[in-house]
């Protein structure tokens, strides 16, 4: 697979699998019945499986996941009617297939991870990949930062993942962030939690996370301000033309609507409020992606598997899109993207 310097429109493009003449239940399990990496001669969009949960710190499972994605993702269709793109006619999209990562070190699988993906940034593609416990954003913010240097990061969890250590660990799904914000990944000031809700340890965790430069929108921010202008700060946060990686942990979206997850939390977003914000962001400078903590033991009749492959859509569907020449990004006055160190009615710990 190498990169090409012609446009996608002047190259002829393989398609996912044709539902028409092949059943969806049917054929080439690959993520959307799409090519395999080895069947294409040039790739844009890499979609790579990262199977690693040997950071969890609640309920294991998340190895599986991204093959319970790519099994729900049989449903999916050729043409986005809400981002008016056919994603997988205008770039050449494929499945990467694993990476074949240890369970046993986790110092390992990281610098496995992070070659696999660093060979398809370096060969000219943007990767969109499935976890695996979050521990894997990591290595994965690595090798974007290997091609575009540091990334404005939206972080949709119900979690900061900034903490410095669980157990004494320092490279788990707890901290990828903390890891990443030492190792000067992300932008400080463009960068953004979105979804974080329910117990923490203590008031600390948000005033130390703010040390970081992250902003943050609480679901309760989104109750109270509304879909339009929490998209409208976010995208004046991230700014035009900066390159942009989303990282996003399903337990984002409320146990009702994903429920195969490690670490649940009541109060989350639902899958349509995660697919709004995400079509928001049409126009910038997607680089990355990552969909994470999918553990099918827990997941009743798909639920998360189908909630996760639509997200994987929306990504792929956002690279699809071009930036425009020109995009208002002024905040709203009535939205302010801080993390105050405490709120007023905070208990310490």
């Amino acid at each position: 697979m190498t990169s090409n310097p012609d446009s996608p429109a002047s190259r002829e493009i393989v398609g996912p699998q044709d539902a028409a003449t092949v059943p969806r239940y049917s054929g080439l399990s690959s993520f959307a019945r799409l090519p395999r990496l080895a069947d294409v001669t040039v790739c844009d969009v890499a979609v790579l499986g990262v199977p690693f949960d040997s950071g969890t710190s609640y309920r294991p499972g998340a190895r599986f996941g991204p093959a319970h994605v790519r099994e729900a993702s049989r449903l999916l269709r050729p043409y986005n009617d809400e981002l008016d793109v056919a994603p997988f006619a205008t770039q050449q999209v494929a499945d990467a297939g694993d990476v074949p990562c240890s369970p046993f070190d986790i110092a390992l699988a990281i610098g496995q991870i992070e070659a696999q993906a660093r060979g398809l940034t370096d060969g000219g593609a943007r990767v969109v990949a499935l976890g695996g416990d979050h521990t894997v954003a990591l290595p994965l913010l690595r090798a974007a930062h290997s091609r575009w240097g540091p990334v404005a990061l939206v972080h949709f969890d119900a979690h900061l993942d900034t903490w410095d250590a669980l157990y004494g660990a320092k490279y788990v799904h707890g901290t990828p962030f903390r890891r990443a914000h030492e190792e000067g990944l992300f932008l400080e000031d463009r960068s953004t939690h979105v979804g974080v809700r329910s117990s923490v340890y203590g008031p600390q965790d948000f005033s130390d996370d703010a040390k970081l430069g992250f902003a943050a929108v609480r679901c309760t921010d989104l109750d109270r301000e509304g879909m339009p202008a929490v998209v409208e700060a976010l995208v004046a946060r991230i700014g035009p033309g900066t390159p942009l990686y989303v990282s996003i942990d399903i337990d984002v979206l409320d146990p009702a609507h994903a429920p195969g997850t490690g670490t649940p939390e009541t109060g989350g977003l639902t899958a349509r409020e995660l697919l709004a914000l995400l079509r928001g962001l049409a126009g910038l400078n997607l680089v990355g992606a990552d969909i994470v903590e999918v553990a099918p033991a827990y997941d009743h009749a798909q639920m998360t598997a189908i909630a996760a492959s639509g997200v994987a859509y929306e990504l792929i569907s956002l690279m699809a899109r071009t930036a425009p020449a020109e995009r208002p990004v002024t905040v709203p006055d009535r939205l302010d993207l801080t993390i105050p160190a405490a709120r007023p009615n905070d208990v310490t710990a």
